[in-house]
């Protein structure tokens, strides 16, 4: 199967962005109109609209949503990447949290010009979904894992491994959205959620797995293939 990926059926905006850029459009527009009419030479309004056009067309494909499908149906023992984004860190940890053993953690952060929805890492079952309050630590920064705000998405998979999935806040980003479930089934293909601005996702799964990343590899989210269980 390898890393073998499926072209990109659709691009589309998130909801999440829906309003930002509904109103943020409006607003940019109403002070072009009085930038236009209240000056008579016309670099202000030139000016306004370079400069904020930038800064929306940024937005706008902050929030950028494509859709995408995993190259095989034959999902299992298959952990895809959650994000879009690079790796920042493949190594083994002590997890004292939940599984109280070592476990294989891989990061990926996500800059700003990244897609920031996030997809369901492996098939299986959610079996909780907690949400912690903490600090906005810069997102590639070690510590960010466990002191920023962050999500905690449990998953079961068909033959019993659990894998944490966890979404994290960065120095930018100041909201997370987790639509994960608890008791519910998921898929690889389906979003996870979603994070606003610059942040990071952490996969922790059993410490045998087989990576199939490596530090810095650039990874598309529900393609990459980052890892495989044993």
């Amino acid at each position: 199967m390898g890393n073998k990926i499926k072209k990109i059926k659709k691009i589309r905006i998130h909801h999440e962005g829906t309003d930002t850029l509904l109103y943020g459009l409006m607003g940019i527009v109403a002070v072009s109109v009085i930038l236009w009419q209240a000056f008579d030479t016309k670099v202000p309004f030139w000016a306004f609209v370079a400069i904020l056009g930038t800064v929306y067309a940024i937005v706008l494909n902050f929030y950028r949503c494509p859709i995408r499908y995993f190259a095989s149906e034959d999902t299992e023992n298959i952990v895809v990447a959650p994000a879009d984004g690079r790796i920042v860190v493949v190594e083994e940890v002590e997890e004292n949290e939940y599984f109280h053993d070592r476990r294989l953690m891989i990061s990926i952060f996500m800059s700003l010009f990244n897609v920031h929805a996030n997809w369901f890492p492996v098939d299986g079952k959610v079996k909780f979904v907690k949400h912690f309050d903490g600090n906005y630590h810069k997102a590639w920064l070690p510590k960010a894992s466990e002191e920023n705000e962050h999500a905690d998405i449990m998953i079961t998979t068909p033959d019993g491994k659990d894998i944490l999935c966890r979404q994290i806040a960065g120095a930018v980003a100041r909201r997370i959205v987790t639509y994960a479930k608890e008791g519910e089934d998921c898929y690889i293909d389906e979003h996870l959620g979603f994070i606003k601005l610059g942040s990071r996702v952490d996969v922790y799964l059993p410490a045998d797995s087989e990576v199939c990343v490596k530090m810095g590899q650039a990874t598309t989210g529900d393609l990459t293939v980052i890892a495989k269980l044993k």
